[in-house]
């Protein structure tokens, strides 16, 4: 197993692409912590997925002091941090004209502010260890933009700007940060978008399907494993080639 005895933080690890990279982290042997607003619903089904139970935290992103409880908390369990995976987001979509403050802030303090406030509470313990892998949930729409997500665009084009910044920071520290790019994937997010939707999404990519959480999971996987210990600041699109 490539994460026995590695410990492992999933912000938004309650529901879809989260829920489904906890599993696939424990069944690689990894003691996986899910931080999360909501517990997931299916956490005794969870349980067992791996050789160790899940720990899990009620952790809001945007919340300084739940950040830091959420950090000391894993240390005072574990004794360290391996593997930190930012990957709590939210979309609040809106064309700009009828955008207000509040959603536009909200999806700010989410999707950006909240990847900062996580990694900045995280590095110093993997900078003591003088290891450590930090993964960052960018997306698609990040690198290409997209009509009514003016704010959701700009944090994953931010989240970009920060991949490339923090492993030039702390790669000389033992410390990669690369972030994952995903197209569309099924969560509960499309099981609400029309049929007739669904089916453009799946004629622009060539693949002519959408992605599975495990797809992304699977990236979370491997950049976070030692078969990708020469892989820093770099954005792997999980698309099916959307951005061809």
């Amino acid at each position: 197993m490539k994460f026995t005895k590695k410990v492992v933080l999933i912000t938004g690890g309650a529901r879809g692409i989260g829920r489904k990279t906890a599993e696939m982290f424990m069944q690689e042997g990894a003691y996986v912590v899910i931080c999360d607003r909501d517990q997931p619903s299916d956490l005794h089904s969870l349980k067992e997925a791996g050789q160790h139970s899940p720990k899990f935290l009620k952790v809001d992103v945007t919340n300084t002091d739940q950040v830091n409880e959420m950090v000391k908390s894993t240390i005072d369990t574990y004794g360290k941090i391996d593997v930190l995976i930012n990957n709590a987001g939210i979309t609040i979509d809106g064309f700009l004209t009828k955008m207000n403050e509040v959603d536009w802030e909200k999806v700010i303090a989410v999707n950006l502010t909240g990847v900062f406030k996580c990694t900045k509470a995280v590095v110093p313990f993997m900078m003591e260890q003088g290891s450590g892998v930090i993964l960052n949930a960018s997306s698609v729409v990040g690198l290409y933009g997209n009509i009514g997500q003016t704010n959701y665009a700009a944090t994953k084009a931010g989240i970009l700007g920060l991949t490339k910044s923090w492993a030039k920071e702390f790669g000389p520290k033992g410390i990669r940060v690369n972030a994952v790019a995903p197209g569309f994937i099924e969560t509960d997010m499309t099981l609400k978008v029309p049929e007739k939707v669904l089916d453009l999404m799946k004629e622009k990519t060539p693949l002519r399907k959408i992605g599975k959480p495990e797809d992304i999971a699977s990236a979370y996987l491997f950049l976070a494993s030692d078969d990708a210990n020469y892989i820093n600041g770099t954005i792997l699109s999980v698309d099916g080639g959307l951005v061809i």
